[in-house]
């Protein structure tokens, strides 16, 4: 006689999704490293403009040379601060999907829990069964024996 569970299929559903939430987290930890990527090049690009800045005032470039560069600095600023909300909202969004995961973790594993739990029982029982069986066979040879 073999084990059957149940309550198999809402065991697979659990871990079903689990899995599901491992990918949405999956996914929103690579949107977050793109948008610290991106936060990286705006910074990267305003140290950038910072030092031709410097390099144009040293060959004395003109003012409006400087304004437009001071421009694209001021463009940059901006920038920076809408990445980093973004990147804000995006470590929130992490922790959500974190916080979901640890959830349907729990759940499958108190559902692998009770089946565990149930399967440990009907061994028991199998055991049972099969030493009462085999204590009915040592009877009978006993019994024929003593004839």
């Amino acid at each position: 006689m073999r084990f059957r569970y149940v309550y198999q299929k809402v065991v697979d559903l659990k871990s079903n999704e689990k899995t599901q939430a491992e990918w949405m987290l999956s996914a929103a930890v690579g949107h977050l490293q793109s948008e610290q990527r991106s936060l990286d090049r705006l910074f990267e690009d305003k140290r950038a403009t910072f030092s031709v800045i410097q390099s144009e005032m040293e060959n004395k470039a003109s003012v409006i040379k400087l304004q437009e560069l001071q421009r694209y600095v001021d463009y940059l600023e901006q920038c920076i601060t809408s990445k980093l909300r973004d990147v804000k909202r995006a470590e929130i969004h992490v922790e959500n999907k974190k916080s979901f995961l640890n959830s349907k973790m729990l759940d499958e594993k108190v559902w692998l829990k009770a089946k565990e739990k149930e399967q440990d029982k009907f061994q028991h029982k199998m055991l049972l069964r099969e030493q009462n069986e085999l204590d009915e066979m040592a009877t009978v040879r006993f019994a024929m024996r003593a004839r």
